[in-house]
């Protein structure tokens, strides 16, 4: 059982289904947290080399994007594999992983 097929069974024992809308928004409020935790750990900037995240808030944010994969169908390893590949063949273009853009 991988990490997604964990977060399904935890969805679906405990009836957390829902729409893909809804997992897009709860997706985006727990990065939102994260990012929250860096700006406060920073002092909103003043100090770049406190940056700080708690594992339980980078844990919401991983868990909603499991659960997103899965509403939307998605493998998520699959997906990874696929985003890793086209990272390597940017880097392997023009040695820098970015778009371009």
């Amino acid at each position: 059982m991988d990490e997604q097929d964990r977060v399904a069974a935890f969805v679906a024992e405990h009836g957390l289904e829902t729409d893909l809308a809804y997992r897009v928004l709860d997706l985006e409020s727990e990065v939102g947290e994260v990012a929250k935790e860096v700006a406060t750990s920073t002092d909103y900037g003043s100090d770049p080399d406190a940056a700080a995240i708690a594992s339980d808030e980078l844990g919401d944010a991983l868990f909603a994007l499991l659960a997103l994969a899965e509403t939307a169908d998605v493998d998520a390893g699959d997906a990874l594999a696929e985003s890793l590949a086209k990272y390597e063949r940017r880097l392997d273009a023009s040695g820098d992983a970015g778009s371009g853009r």
